[in-house]
């Protein structure tokens, strides 16, 4: 029990750390990633105006009968494409990365890697 805490306090303190750098510097529309065990979920955000400018999910119609399973990361990947291209056809192309609690590795890399090779910049 005493290490299941510890794991979640380390991940919430990551996660303060990450969202107040994120909305503390950057006056970019920001990139927030959420993932579960079967699906990944980005939306780029304008914390100004406080409205979802963009977003991508697995569970999109038109990524749905691309990606057989949602939780892996060729699905991120396909994911970071999409909101990339969303991105851009609204005229966004800068955006700061709001990773969350996560780490930067496995999907949400994978995520971030493709967005940005479709055109976004970080």
């Amino acid at each position: 029990m005493k290490h299941e805490k510890r794991i979640g306090n380390q991940r919430q303190r990551r996660c303060y750390r990450v969202s107040n750098r994120v909305k503390k510097y950057s006056t970019r529309p920001r990139l927030s990633v959420f993932r579960s065990h079967r699906h990944v979920y980005a939306q780029i955000i304008d914390d100004l105006a406080g409205r979802t400018l963009a977003s991508a999910s697995t569970r999109d119609e038109q990524l749905n009968g691309v990606v057989p399973y949602g939780g892996n990361k060729t699905a991120a990947a396909a994911v970071g494409k999409a909101i990339a291209e969303r991105a851009l056809e609204a005229g966004i192309k800068e955006v700061a990365l709001d990773r969350r609690e996560y780490k930067y590795h496995g999907r949400i890399a994978a995520l971030a890697d493709a967005a940005r090779e479709a055109g976004l910049a970080f």
